[in-house]
């Protein structure tokens, strides 16, 4: 199964393909869809859409994870990523992945074994599961990265089998 793993956001979407298949999963590719400042929202938009169609359409992913939108004190960023995030799971359906969300919490639990892990520690546990000498940068993809172990590890799961 190829797993394409998104962090959301509207100034940088990270990105992570991960091949998982018996439990064992490996790190295709990983980055960011960056836009830049000071560009209007509506094209920011366009370049998430056509970006992430051509990452679709190069790495033939089977499904996408992505993580829920967690509002925290800044609203107005919030709602910038909630349009990304509307963008990104429009183009995912258009071109007909399978669709799958989770909290932070969700993916600190697959990934570390502790729903209040700390974000260090994600990074690392993923390194580590990967076997990747370091953690993969920007900060986004690393996310994106956890976000699509978080999938397979989940996905592959005894219980969800059973």
């Amino acid at each position: 199964m190829r797993i394409l793993g998104i962090d959301p956001g509207y100034a940088i979407v990270g990105f992570g393909v991960l091949e998982a298949q018996r439990g064992q999963a490996r790190l295709v590719r990983c980055g960011a869809i960056n836009t830049p400042a000071g560009v209007p929202m509506p094209q920011r938009l366009v370049q998430i859409q056509e970006d992430l169609e051509t990452l679709i359409h190069q790495f033939a992913p089977d499904v996408m994870a992505i993580e829920e939108l967690f509002f925290n004190t800044n609203v107005t960023t919030g709602i910038g990523v909630a349009q990304a995030r509307g963008v990104i799971l429009m183009t995912a359906a258009k071109l007909g992945l399978s669709i799958y969300e989770y909290t932070p919490s969700q993916v600190k639990q697959a990934v570390v074994g502790y729903g209040k892990a700390e974000k260090r520690q994600v990074m690392d546990m993923t390194r580590r599961l990967l076997h990747l000498a370091a953690v993969p940068k920007p900060d986004d993809a690393a996310d994106a990265v956890a976000i699509a172990l978080c999938h397979a590890r989940s996905h592959t799961s005894r219980l969800v089998q059973g």
